[in-house]
């Protein structure tokens, strides 16, 4: 059998503790709370604001505008698929 040690945020831990609960090969033997390093805390995602929305468009209007006047060099579909 593996062990595994895993950092998990307090506010996740609830949930992630539920979701072993349910699986039937993995179970939950210790959980030690403590705090992170800052630096290895990760933001918590957030729906952009209306504005933020707003100027990502303008850039890339802006991209477009800069492309089409041989400004830029317009990015490859491939290499945008390749990044997601």
């Amino acid at each position: 059998m593996a062990i595994i040690t895993l950092k998990i945020k307090d506010s996740k831990l609830s949930f992630f503790k539920e979701l072993v609960r349910n699986l039937d090969f993995a179970k939950v033997e210790k959980v030690e709370q403590g705090d992170m390093e800052e630096d290895e805390e990760e933001d918590e995602y957030r729906d952009p604001t209306k504005e933020e929305i707003k100027e990502n468009i303008r850039q890339g209007l802006r991209e477009v505008k800069m492309i089409e006047e041989g400004k830029m060099k317009p990015i490859p579909l491939k290499d945008l698929l390749d990044e997601v």
